[in-house]
């Protein structure tokens, strides 16, 4: 009896363990700095859900309104009074259309002239394998808004984005119009591509000793595409220095005191150096470009690094929506193409 009953006890405790083990392990304790950013990260996402809703019903109430005013007009006026603002309202379209087309053409030859006499800009996109996807799609987004920013420049640099391959490549491919853009795209480093003007490279990070007191039209300046350098603290000057290539930080100290580091964004960089090549100065670019919330003495929360606070801020709401304005200038561009287009073959 009693060897029964220690089977028995024997067998009970091989079915408990095997039920532990079953059992999916908890997820591991978070650090009160770690619950703190989940937190802040999920009250960013429902905010940032709640303003694209509120966005959206604006949008449509605004369509509504004035699809039903101009309904409202037409069902008020004689046929006589109806076709005048037809034919109104399709002289107006089409104005307006034939301005957009001759913007586009000057954008056009500004960004065509640049490739012969701009000053030479590139992004370093070699770091896409150190970061995760959607760093990736932050950093797409700054060169998408790069490439606006330039486009609008009634002098313009001549945009490079060096290195495009993998993930980072097919990120770009998705952007509206990437195809027409007219900006370098290799998919080579730069090394290899300026191999012949090596001496003209200068790669721009906040870690060189030498300051850019100008820029020189016959230099070609870098800047690399990476978003969370915090994690790569001085990886673009020893990657300059193994290259044996010159580097040079902007002169931003001399000019206003940062809140923390001198980290921007790409697309801040490359507005900073259109800026400076408009006016010929440091202050005026640096004080059109940076956010004040840089430039201000503001105690940080806890946890929070530079990079992160620059994506959490410039990197979300803000590129949110540039990005929609851009994305709505490409596919307005590409509606305009096809009414020309189809107005060509009714006529």
């Amino acid at each position: 009896m009693a060897g029964e009953e220690g089977v028995e006890a024997e067998v009970k405790a091989k079915d408990e363990v095997e039920v532990e083990q079953q059992q999916p392990c908890p997820p591991p304790l978070l650090s009160k700095s770690a619950q703190k950013k989940l937190m802040k990260q999920q009250r960013y996402e429902a905010k940032k859900a709640e303003k694209k809703a509120l966005l959206k019903e604006q949008k449509k109430k605004e369509a509504e309104r004035k699809r039903k005013e101009w309904e409202d007009k037409l069902a008020a006026a004689t046929e006589e009074e109806k076709q005048q603002l037809i034919e109104s309202k399709l002289s107006l379209r089409k104005e307006r259309m034939d301005q957009r087309t001759e913007e586009k053409g000057k954008k056009m030859q500004r960004l065509t002239e640049a490739k012969q006499n701009g000053q030479n800009v590139v992004v370093d996109l070699e770091f896409g394998h150190l970061m995760n996807s959607s760093e990736l799609h932050s950093l797409v987004q700054q060169i998408m808004y790069c490439y606006a920013v330039n486009a609008r420049c009634n002098s313009p640099a001549h945009l490079w984005l060096t290195g495009c391959q993998g993930e980072m490549q097919d990120h770009l491919q998705r952007l509206p119009g990437f195809d027409k853009w007219i900006i370098e795209k290799e998919n080579q480093p730069y090394i290899d591509a300026f191999q012949d003007q090596k001496e003209r490279l200068v790669y721009l990070t906040a870690d060189s000793e030498t300051t850019l007191d100008v820029l020189d039209p016959n230099h070609i300046y870098i800047i690399g595409g990476l978003v969370d350098r915090n994690r790569w603290k001085g990886l673009t000057m020893k990657k300059a220095e193994d290259q044996g290539i010159q580097t040079a930080k902007l002169p931003i100290g001399t000019y206003l005191k940062m809140s923390s580091s001198q980290v921007l964004t790409v697309n801040q960089v490359v507005e900073i150096l259109l800026k400076y090549l408009e006016t010929g100065d440091w202050k005026t670019s640096f004080f059109e470009v940076i956010p004040q919330r840089k430039r201000c003495e503001a105690e940080t929360e806890e946890g929070d690094t530079d990079i992160e606070r620059v994506e959490k801020t410039e990197g979300k709401d803000d590129h949110e929506f540039k990005r929609h304005d851009i994305e709505r200038e490409e596919e307005t561009e590409e509606k305009d193409d096809h009414e020309s287009k189809r107005q060509c073959i009714e006529s």
